[in-house]
């Protein structure tokens, strides 16, 4: 097996509290969407993934693993385009403003991170959030400088599960993509690393994806990046 050198990180779910962090900013954003309406706004919620059931985002759904530009369009697919970008605008000043200055952490992330930097080993986050948001979301939970970069939606060409972050961060590192890991909660995570060529394809349940979701393309799944460093350590 490939020694790992370096590790993409998913951000909402694997670093970040998914629900916790993000429930609050989606109704807010739907009501915005449904003009107050709240009925409107609740099946806005259930359009993208939320489900009132269960009290959380349904696996792989939009909000849970897509961008914020999709999150638009399936809740303006008649609005013109020019139009629908100042409405992505709008979210995402929104989302940087109201949410991610207070981002929940999972249990353990600050001392398993610290742990897998001072071992050597070279970390970037690929979100499908904005790159402004992942920034600002590591800066609050005072981790920024274990990162070597952020990757949002609005960074590469073609954001997860398409394999451009892959190659974004082995052109920053000198990396070749199977000296890499990438760790995500959902299977946009996964897909981006089989699509990327990347050594070691991580699964955990910190976030919106399921053991029976994750496994079909996971190399390992763990329940969480606490339990990473020792994961890697039994590897060398």
């Amino acid at each position: 097996m490939a020694t790992i050198k370096g590790i993409l990180f998913d951000k909402d779910g694997t670093l970040v509290d998914f629900h916790a962090t993000w429930f609050a900013v989606a109704d807010q954003l739907a009501l915005r969407a449904a003009a107050g309406d709240r009925a409107k706004a609740d099946a806005l919620l259930d359009l993208v993934g939320y489900d009132f059931e269960a009290r959380g985002f349904r696996p792989n759904s939009i909000f849970a693993a897509g961008t914020n530009a999709e999150i638009v369009a399936a809740w303006f697919p008649d609005t013109p385009d020019a139009a629908r970008q100042d409405i992505l605008a709008d979210f995402d000043e929104f989302i940087l403003r109201e949410n991610m200055a207070t981002p929940v952490e999972l249990p353990g992330i600050k001392q398993t991170l610290h742990d897998l930097h001072s071992a050597g080993l070279r970390m970037a986050v690929a979100t499908n959030d904005s790159t402004r948001s992942a920034e600002r979301t590591l800066s609050a939970l005072g981790i920024a400088q274990l990162f070597e970069a952020a990757y949002g939606y609005d960074a590469v060409a073609y954001p997860k599960p398409a394999p451009d972050t892959v190659q974004a961060f082995c052109d920053l590192t000198g990396l070749k993509p199977s000296q890499l890991a990438m760790v995500g909660d959902n299977r946009h995570d996964l897909e981006m690393a089989k699509a990327g060529g990347v050594g070691l394809a991580i699964g955990v349940l910190s976030g919106t994806g399921s053991r029976e979701t994750l496994e079909p393309l996971a190399d390992v799944i763990l329940g969480s990046i606490a339990e990473l460093p020792a994961y890697l350590a039994g590897r060398s």
